[in-house]
């Protein structure tokens, strides 16, 4: 169980730092107006910071979780 709940986290964690930082932020290229210096989702840092702290977040899950095999 705390395998499989620590890799979705780190999974759902990578997935969400990914689309924030290629399709919700400012846009790639030569920026032409101050329109494009701007991320398309105001909160697109914020959502990049919680998909780190998801992935960190999953190594404490992992070690205070039970393990159903331990002795």
């Amino acid at each position: 169980m705390r395998k499989t709940l620590s890799l979705s986290m780190v999974v759902l964690g990578f997935a969400l730092q990914a689309i924030s930082y290629f399709a919700l932020a400012a846009p790639l290229g030569t920026p032409t107006s101050p329109a494009y210096a701007d991320p398309r989702l105001p909160f697109a840092p914020l959502l990049f910071i919680v998909g780190v702290a998801l992935v960190f977040l999953a190594a404490v899950v992992y070690e205070l979780m039970p393990d159903k095999n331990a002795k």
